[in-house]
């Protein structure tokens, strides 16, 4: 499997996707001027209690800004710092199917003109993906190399309820179930360890119970706290806590590994953050994480997957 990943103990998604086009490909961060059910109404206002008002957007991304002059832009930029030539348009910010299909499919259409985009990505949320939207993206997807990223977070109800994700488990296992009945929708489940009150096993079955769900991809991300979030006033009361030694992250982040589906598709091994950071530091860094976990995967000669059929994590 080394070989198979590139020399790598996991099943990285630049490897990934070096092997699948020949060369480097990079995601083009969009904003598509969605909202969040969350948000306006539907389900609530305050919105997920991690949740900024950017919705997770990058931060070389103009939202004023027409979609195609934001995927030109991030296609200039990511090209003269990285030199990558083939792009994925990945509309990130908030929930992106939340819209009228004709909306959508005049919207996902519209990146797939540039002769550089190899692929896109879809994020949005496990309850807001119903069958007419799945099959515009699958519709999509028999043409172009497409993921739906769903913001999954955690299988367990309590914590969704402490996050107010306004959404449960059912719906987490619902919209994977549905979107794997499209063969051509690569899915992928959004995960947060070092959630509030969630012990290193409950991290662990989460880590297996996406691999039995069949998920062909995950990001991992630590949880972070940046201002303007609910998230923010409990740290600061005390109320919340996060890895705040990157070490400690490196190793729930192994063992999340170890108990993955070894065909799963690793996307991200943490999240990033500068703008309104407030803990823990180490977010900053964009590559200290991976540095952290790729060394203890060999100072142990660990790799994903290796615990996943056992009864023993």
């Amino acid at each position: 499997m080394l070989e198979e990943w590139g020399g790598k103990r996991y099943n990285s998604f630049g490897v990934h996707l070096r092997r699948l086009f020949g060369e480097r490909v990079h995601r083009v961060s969009l904003d598509a001027g969605f909202t969040c059910p969350n948000r306006d109404g539907t389900l609530g206002t305050g919105g997920c209690i991690f949740c900024d008002a950017g919705g997770s957007r990058a931060g070389y991304v103009n939202p004023k800004t027409p979609v195609e002059e934001q995927l030109r832009s991030g296609m200039e930029i990511i090209s003269k710092t990285t030199g990558a030539k083939k792009f994925i348009a990945y509309f990130q910010a908030f929930s992106n199917t939340y819209a009228p299909p004709e909306t959508l499919e005049t919207l996902y259409y519209s990146v797939q003109k540039f002769p550089d985009v190899v692929g896109i990505a879809i994020s949005t949320r496990p309850d807001l993906v119903p069958d007419e939207i799945l099959d515009l993206i699958e519709k999509i997807a028999v043409q172009k190399y497409v993921w739906l990223e769903l913001g999954i977070q955690t299988m367990k109800e309590e914590t969704l309820r402490r996050l107010n994700r306004g959404h449960g488990v059912q719906q987490n296992i619902d919209a994977i179930r549905r979107a794997k009945l499209r063969p051509h929708i690569n899915i992928l489940a959004h995960m947060i360890l070092g959630l509030p009150d969630e012990t290193d096993t409950e991290i662990i079955m989460n880590a297996r119970m996406i691999s039995e769900l069949g998920v062909h991809g995950v990001k991992m991300h630590h949880l972070y706290v940046v201002e303007n979030t609910v998230l923010a006033n409990l740290y600061r009361e005390g109320k919340a806590k996060v890895y705040e030694d990157v070490e400690d992250y490196a190793h729930i982040a192994v063992r999340f590994l170890e108990n993955l589906r070894p065909d799963i598709i690793v996307h991200r091994l943490h999240g990033f953050a500068t703008s309104g950071l407030i803990a823990p530091s180490w977010t900053s860094n964009r590559f200290l994480g991976t540095q952290k976990i790729e060394e203890l995967l060999n100072k142990y000669n660990t790799y994903q997957g290796k615990y996943y059929n056992s009864p023993h994590f």
